[in-house]
């Protein structure tokens, strides 16, 4: 993943964060219960903070002291953890709306979580010389 796809990325997850953000406050609270509608603002909440750590990746990419391929690895796990975690999160408490069996997704919930985790340890042990 180069610096522009980091760029187009964190542009493309902030603007879909707003969106779902914007559905659970104006739409959603009519067709889930309290519980359900807290599952998917937290699902929101931490893909917003991960789509600015994404940013943060695409500032942080020409630095001369950043590892190139931990930033990469932490953009990844990212990405794929909000996928997992915020997506797993969305489709559990939709689940009344679009009456899918979803609940084998309460396992992978943890397993974003992890990446997410994993993420934010590759952006930790990213400070090192440059290597490409």
């Amino acid at each position: 993943m180069n610096q522009q796809s980091l760029w187009r990325l964190t542009a493309v997850l902030g603007a879909l964060s707003v969106a779902l953000g914007a559905f659970a406050a104006h739409g959603l609270r009519q067709l889930v219960g309290p519980t359900e509608l807290a599952t998917f603002e937290t699902g929101v909440r931490y893909q917003f903070y991960h789509t600015f750590a994404l940013g943060l990746a695409a500032v942080a990419y020409h630095l001369p002291t950043i590892n190139i391929h931990r930033l990469r690895t932490a953009a990844w796990l990212w990405l794929f953890g909000i996928l997992l975690f915020s997506g797993s999160l969305y489709l559990l408490s939709l689940r009344e709306v679009h009456g899918l069996p979803v609940s084998f997704l309460g396992p992978v919930t943890p397993v974003g979580g992890l990446l997410l985790i994993g993420g934010w340890v590759a952006l930790f042990l990213a400070p090192s010389p440059r290597t490409t």
